[in-house]
């Protein structure tokens, strides 16, 4: 709503030292532009539900550690973190795969879901052998900084390439006039899944008479950080995102929807009204 960030010059930050985010992953585009717009470190943290405190996070009360943009920081003492590939074997420094947690987790996170323990073990523990699986996808760097994409449910199969739906977003935000996006695998006969970008523009930028200049810019941005294996063509502008309570936005929902399934609601949903709104333009 405020592009430009004119508000923040009506308050008096001076005394903010460091922004903290936390909820939907912190793109590196809206992190550049928080940071150069108020000059202090923003701060994104990773954690769950499950896990009642951060898994990855930079301590800044303790000793701040260099931000490094779209990551976490480091894992937070009591975690060994390990990013495995499909077979359960851990993949070398850079390379994107399975977030886990090497078992036993620390105190304060779940232990068992409440009368169920064997779809606790199944959830979380089944998947591999001795380790804890987030359902997150991301990877760790040379400096064991850990950087987390997206759900491993929204890692997307075209045509026998893996493509993580984070890198895919990332790319697209990147467009001057995207404020936010969403990327999504939908079903296609041919190549299994096929990417499909979902982009909130900023307020005040206008759609060219012709809408097409602008979704093939959108559609470059991407190919030109990715590459043509991303095959990225259907983009649509839509006027908002649906998203929980917390700032999530509802990836799985917008899938159903666009491959015509049955879906249920998320009870954490924020407004419902955006859903029916954009439901047309999902199942296009």
């Amino acid at each position: 709503m405020d592009p430009e960030g004119t508000l923040a010059a009506d308050h008096d930050l001076s005394g903010l030292k460091v922004l903290f985010a936390a909820g939907e992953r912190l793109d590196p585009e809206t992190q550049r532009w928080i940071g150069d717009l108020l000059g202090i470190p923003v701060i994104d943290n990773w954690w769950q539900t499950e896990t009642g405190w951060p898994i990855g996070a930079n301590p800044v009360g303790l000793q701040e550690l260099p931000v490094k943009i779209g990551s976490c920081t480091r894992p937070s003492p009591g975690y060994a973190v390990e990013v495995l590939d499909g077979a359960g074997e851990p993949v070398p420094a850079g390379i994107e795969g399975n977030i886990c947690l090497r078992l036993p987790l620390p105190p304060g996170t779940l232990v068992t879901l409440w009368g169920n323990d064997q779809r606790f073990i199944d959830s979380y523990l089944g998947a591999f052998p001795g380790y804890y699986a987030t359902g997150d996808s991301g990877l760790i760097d040379e400096d064991g900084y850990l950087f987390v994409m997206g759900r491993t449910d929204d890692v997307i199969n075209v045509a026998g390439h893996r493509l993580s739906t984070g890198a895919l977003e990332q790319a697209l935000a990147a467009h001057p006039a995207v404020a936010e996006c969403a990327v999504i695998g939908l079903a296609d006969p041919l190549k299994g899944q096929r990417a499909a970008g979902y982009v909130v523009l900023k307020s005040g930028v206008e759609v060219p008479e012709d809408p097409e200049e602008l979704l093939a810019e959108l559609r470059s941005t991407v190919r030109g950080t990715i590459g043509a294996v991303a095959d990225f063509r259907q983009v649509t502008v839509v006027e908002a995102l649906p998203k929980t309570r917390s700032g999530k936005i509802l990836r799985k929902t917008m899938r159903q929807i666009a491959d015509g399934e049955d879906y249920v609601v998320p009870s954490t949903i924020e407004d419902r009204s955006v859903l029916d709104r954009i439901a047309d333009q999902l199942r296009a």
